[in-house]
């Protein structure tokens, strides 16, 4: 694996899930990594899940990087200004932004009834708000910060976590649409970004051993999964890729990424390429997928 050792990176949404795996991929390279999120003490997620900004900065740490948490609550515009002002306070500089925050999926089941699959005039209206709120408009706001400060010194890569749900009807109308909102995000920013040479890539995990999917471990076929930590490895590959820019503006999964730069997941795996023919849809209690 290629060195990060001097870069400084950013991932938002990073207590756990692929924001996480993410972070420790960093690490492993040695980067620098500003951890922020919402959850801080352990055990304290949203639905009981675990995770928390302190215990993955600490793991970035032992894996030979630096990691930093910084508490921040994405949807509210000041804590992110003021959140990046810090980190440019301590390093002057920021390489790399990894936009993982996302919202939308908490309360998967909401009065004893599973309600992500049902169609869309029977969704709660909040899950909408929610996706763009703390999706969309986070990742937004977070790059428009960063690339002030990539823009001037003309250097810098901007990942922006989505899924095929874009390209692909997936069981959620409002995850979908958000999905490829995220995508146009990464398309339209990397059109201006680009004579300043700051990449922007939307990065597609596959099935990933998540602290939520494996609450579905006994539903769903992991044989061809990933860990979140291999979607890390995918962004220390493109941030140390010579030729970034021929990847602006476009999504790439991370397995295919995986086999251009020779990498594997951290147990030695390589999981198959994912398209979006059979990518799998969010929904394991209803597909068994």
């Amino acid at each position: 694996m290629q060195s990060l050792r001097g870069q400084v990176a950013v991932v938002t949404g990073a207590s756990r899930g692929i924001g996480k795996g993410v972070a420790l991929g960093l690490g492993e390279a040695g980067a620098t990594v500003y951890v922020t999120g919402r959850t801080v003490e352990p055990n304290s997620g949203p639905d009981g899940l675990p995770g928390s900004i302190t215990e993955t900065a600490a793991a970035v740490t032992a894996l030979g990087g630096r990691g930093v948490p910084f508490y921040c609550d994405h949807r509210n515009d000041q804590e992110t200004e003021v959140v990046f002002s810090r980190i440019l306070g301590e390093c002057s500089k920021i390489d790399v932004l990894v936009n993982a925050v996302w919202g939308g999926y908490e309360r998967m089941v909401e009065g004893g009834a599973y309600t992500w699959n049902r169609p869309f005039w029977h969704q709660p209206y909040w899950r909408w708000d929610s996706m763009f709120a703390a999706g969309v408009r986070a990742h937004y706001v977070s790059s428009a910060i960063a690339a002030r400060f990539m823009v001037a010194r003309k250097t810098g890569l901007i990942v922006n976590i989505s899924y095929w749900a874009g390209q692909k009807y997936m069981g959620n109308t409002a995850y979908g649409v958000a999905m490829a909102a995220t995508d146009r995000l990464t398309a339209y920013t990397a059109h201006e970004l680009r004579d300043f040479n700051v990449a922007v890539v939307a990065l597609y995990p596959g099935l990933a051993r998540t602290e939520a999917m494996l609450r579905f471990a006994d539903k769903v076929d992991l044989s061809s999964s990933e860990s979140p930590q291999f979607s890390g490895r995918a962004v220390v590959g493109m941030a140390t890729d010579p030729k970034i820019l021929d990847k602006t503006g476009r999504a790439f999964a991370v397995a295919d990424l995986a086999r251009e730069y020779g990498f594997a997941d951290v147990d030695g795996k390589q999981p198959r390429p994912v398209q979006v023919a059979d990518a799998w849809v969010i929904d394991p209690l209803a597909t068994g997928r």
